[in-house]
């Protein structure tokens, strides 16, 4: 089985902040692979079903982003997930907004949800989705700028990009990191990029 874990904050106050990048691409993937978010278990929403005939937990950890990795552990011990098996998608301050990345493995770049992840799991090797949402001009606006909402010229791209690291989800779980990077740079080389 493999878990797929969005990063967000959970309620309607954040549903569309830069932050909750990774909440909304995991709810397109449970709407493509009709997997139902609906069932609370330890501290997370979760859904169990298939992707491309592999066994998936698609899991959006309901402890707010600094905690994530608490929520994810329990799950991970509780359906014996290896940290290589678990598959996370989030926002990143350090790529241009519209720009997705995908990693195997690395460091937290100061990312509180993967810092929670990094602790908890206690192993930095589970794959990432990445998608850039650009930094603000100075260091002190960070805090509130991942928690305000997407710009109205953002919002009006957002669904395609959504729904195009949906597809890399999708095909890192169906088909494995290395192929779907090639198949996504073939579609588009601009906005996906693999990372060593």
């Amino acid at each position: 089985m493999k878990c797929v874990v969005g990063l967000g904050n959970p309620g309607p106050r954040y549903r569309w902040n830069r932050h909750n990048a990774g909440f909304l691409v995991l709810e397109h993937v449970a709407q493509q692979h009709s997997i139902s978010l609906s069932q609370s278990l330890f501290d997370a929403v979760v859904g169990r079903g298939s992707i491309a005939g592999t066994a998936v937990l698609l899991v959006q950890p309901q402890t707010f982003m600094n905690l994530s990795g608490t929520a994810v552990r329990r799950l991970t011990d509780y359906f014996r997930i290896a940290s290589g098996d678990v598959l996370v998608v989030h926002d990143d301050l350090d790529l241009p907004f519209q720009t997705i990345r995908l990693k195997a493995g690395g460091g937290h770049g100061g990312h509180k949800g993967l810092i929670s992840l990094i602790e908890h799991l206690g192993a930095a090797d589970f794959l990432r989705v990445r998608l850039g949402i650009s930094r603000p001009p100075l260091k002190s606006m960070v805090e509130g700028y991942v928690l305000s909402p997407f710009s109205a010229e953002e919002m009006s791209v957002l669904p395609s990009l959504i729904h195009t690291a949906a597809e890399a989800v999708s095909d890192i779980v169906a088909n494995g990191m290395q192929s779907a990077t090639e198949r996504h740079h073939a579609k588009d080389n601009s906005k996906l990029i693999k990372e060593g």
